[in-house]
């Protein structure tokens, strides 16, 4: 084999992804793993080695073959350290020294990055993004995550916690509480948690139609259940679709008056609504972006899937060592 592998590892509070990338950019292999997050989550990097030799024992590889490892953590990350600040659902304390641990357990030279970030790095190395140096990535899923690209490289900030859309104030006064301790954050009304939270709100009022039969027949409503019923004109998920595109559209412009972007990309699981989600979206960002901006930066959904994570994280390690 005279192509080196990179080992791109997207990891996650219940799965870990990963992946054999080469320097092009091409998975060879992908796979997936427990996160094994008990005893303070001590076995997490000892797993991830070993799967990592099981696969390449699998493919006749030797370790010598892998330029490195990258990973995507959730989290604010200490780029340079390598240090996870915090997170709360892997068990680690606080300023836990992921690179260094990682390192140790495979032997690999290590590089460590917010698991919105290296999407973000993914997108615009293979996807929607590719040949696109200053970038915004939006993930809209159970939260909203984000990571910001100027000039090829990650806006890190000055603790790491740069690109966190999530927690842009979307409802300035009141708004519903948010897991990071404010309120009305965008990821209350953006995210798939959000748009359920806003649909049982209005359904509690005993409002009637698709919807509150679908609660009725499951005892639950999904975020897709609301996109569903808005493409039949359910009147109900409609305004919900009115009130969620309003919000992310009004924050997106704000994003790309500051930074202006090449493109704005869009991407997770409520991102599968496609253009009933983003068509509305685009008319709010028209609507408050500047003139420049409005005509200059473009949104566009993410191409990659899943596969975002690990090949941002491998793209770590291609630039770390200008492959």
């Amino acid at each position: 084999m005279s192509r080196k592998w990179i080992v791109g590892v997207d990891l996650g509070g219940t799965t870990t992804k990963l992946a054999f990338v080469t320097t092009e950019g091409e998975i060879v292999h992908k796979w997936e793993i427990p996160t094994d997050n008990s005893n303070e989550g001590q076995n997490i990097t000892g797993n991830i080695a070993k799967a990592i030799d099981e696969k390449l024992a699998e493919h006749d590889q030797l370790k010598s073959n892998l330029l490195g490892i990258g990973m995507g953590a959730p989290g604010p990350v200490n780029y340079e350290k390598g240090i996870v600040l915090n997170v709360v659902n892997l068990g680690w304390p606080d300023n836990y020294p992921l690179k260094d641990r990682l390192e140790a357990a495979t032997s690999l030279p290590a590089a460590i990055e917010n698991d919105a970030n290296s999407a973000a790095l993914g997108e615009m190395w293979m996807g929607a993004g590719a040949g696109a140096k200053d970038l915004v990535c939006v993930t809209l899923g159970t939260g909203v995550g984000g990571g910001v690209i100027v000039g090829g490289k990650v806006v890190q900030g000055i603790n790491g916690a740069a690109g966190e859309i999530g927690h842009i104030t979307a409802i300035p006064s009141g708004g519903a509480p948010c897991n990071c301790g404010k309120t009305g954050c965008l990821e209350t009304v953006a995210s798939a948690t959000g748009i359920v939270r806003l649909a049982k709100v209005e359904l509690a009022k005993g409002l009637k139609g698709e919807l509150s039969e679908k609660l009725a027949e499951n005892s639950s409503i999904t975020a897709k259940d609301v996109f569903d019923a808005a493409r039949n004109s359910d009147e109900l998920a409609k305004s919900i679709l009115d009130e969620v595109s309003f919000h992310l559209g009004f924050a997106l412009a704000s994003i790309a008056n500051t930074l202006n972007p090449e493109k704005i990309v869009l991407g997770g699981g409520v991102s599968k609504a496609g253009d009933i989600l983003v068509d509305p979206v685009k008319n709010n960002f028209e609507k408050f972006a500047f003139s420049a901006v409005r005509d200059s930066t473009k949104l566009a959904l993410a191409t990659l899937g899943n596969d975002a994570g690990v090949l941002g994280a491998a793209w770590l390690i291609k630039n770390k060592l200008n492959q």
